[in-house]
């Protein structure tokens, strides 16, 4: 299925983007074909005639997640039904009639300049001829998202990493929806063909109680404690706070308790159980290559030398890691970032792997991707 993302580089379309990355690679690891031609396109490609007619032809779907809600109310009234007449234009253009999923928002409905604006972009695309879903989004959180850009969660996040104390309105309240879960319903409804109104379900919470989460996660991973994670929401939300200690925040080294009859450190404290396994490496071999979308995990040297690389899936910026089992210092893996472990010494690479949950062959959540294209 040829599906066209616009605003792939937000945070929303990058996230869609990657979950349909994941498919293609599930499709490639079993020697099936990739279910998804993505194509992706950032605002300069939006504004590329030439190019947006390309992508275009032939698309069977358009997850339209390009917009503008930061800018002057003269200016981002016209600037949403002005996308949205761009993108049904270059539709009749090329005679394209793809499913349009349209990332609206829970503010639509309000007498603003930003509400108007996505309203009147909705009803420029639900007069199309192809099949059109409005999806309701509320306030979105998120691996990846942009702190002091209207999003609230990224940056009480980037703040607590600073170490400022933010100024939070005792009164606000936000109804919160993780990325991956706003992506996954676009996905599922161009798959299913379900059209008219889809509002994904959210997590309402008070702007106070959403930063003393935060600063709990932060100050317990201070001190190598995870947080329990059982619930789904609050395992996203501490995933989108470690997305934002890449690549600067690691390896953190471990404190070292010696005496005359060896060592010992604390290599996983707290997040309500998971698994723990002990891998040995050949020299020269690399393990891993590969991504998760939910998964916590922890790799953590404790005999030989490696280097751990990470890449942000569709992106081509590789970080590299050299850590040692002289000097134990974990590196946990992100989501949404590919990654593998390569042994560089001359001895077996003795590796502890830690996750918070328990394998489920059924449903691994591992994607095989190549870190080094």
């Amino acid at each position: 299925m040829r599906i066209v993302i616009t605003g792939a580089g937000g945070l929303i379309g990058w996230h869609a983007g990657a979950r349909m990355h994941a498919a293609n690679c599930a499709a490639g690891f079993k020697g099936e074909p990739a279910p998804f031609e993505i194509v992706a396109l950032d605002h300069a490609a939006f504004d590329d005639d030439e190019a947006l007619a390309e992508a275009l032809t032939s698309a069977q779907g358009v997850l339209h997640f390009a917009g503008v809600n930061r800018a002057p109310d003269e200016e981002i009234e016209a600037a949403n039904p002005a996308i949205a007449t761009r993108l049904a234009s270059a539709c009749r253009k090329v005679g394209a009639t793809p499913h349009v999923i349209y990332a609206n928002s829970t503010h639509a409905a309000s007498d603003t300049p930003y509400g108007r604006s996505k309203r009147r972009a909705g009803e420029i695309l639900a007069q199309e001829p192809g099949r059109y879903t409005d999806l309701i989004l509320p306030h979105i959180f998120g691996e990846g998202a942009r702190p002091f850009y209207n999003n609230v969660t990224a940056t009480l996040i980037a703040q607590i990493l600073a170490g400022e104390t933010p100024s939070i309105n005792p009164d606000g309240r936000v109804q919160l929806l993780h990325a991956g879960a706003a992506a996954q319903a676009a996905i599922d409804a161009v798959l299913a063909g379900a059209t008219g109104r889809i509002e994904p379900a959210s997590r309402p919470t008070s702007v106070p109680d959403l930063y003393e989460a935060l600063k709990r996660f932060h100050d317990g991973y201070l001190a190598n404690i995870y947080p329990d994670i059982s619930d789904p929401f609050d395992r996203d939300l501490f995933n989108s706070y470690r997305a934002a200690t890449y690549p600067g925040g690691w390896p953190r080294p471990l404190r070292l308790h010696t005496d005359p009859r060896g060592a010992l450190f604390e290599a996983v404290k707290g997040g309500g159980g998971g698994q723990t396994f002990l891998s040995t490496t050949r020299p020269g071999v690399t393990r891993g290559d590969h991504f998760h979308l939910n998964k916590v995990e922890r790799f953590l040297v404790v005999q030989g030398e490696a280097i751990i690389r990470i890449r942000k899936v569709l992106s081509d910026e590789v970080w590299e890691y050299r850590v040692s089992g002289d000097a134990p210092a974990p590196v946990d893996m992100p989501t949404l970032h590919t990654h593998s472990i390569e042994n560089t010494g001359d001895t077996d690479l003795l590796t502890l792997f830690w996750t918070h949950d328990v394998f489920d062959p059924s449903s691994p959540d591992t994607f095989a991707d190549k870190v080094m294209k």
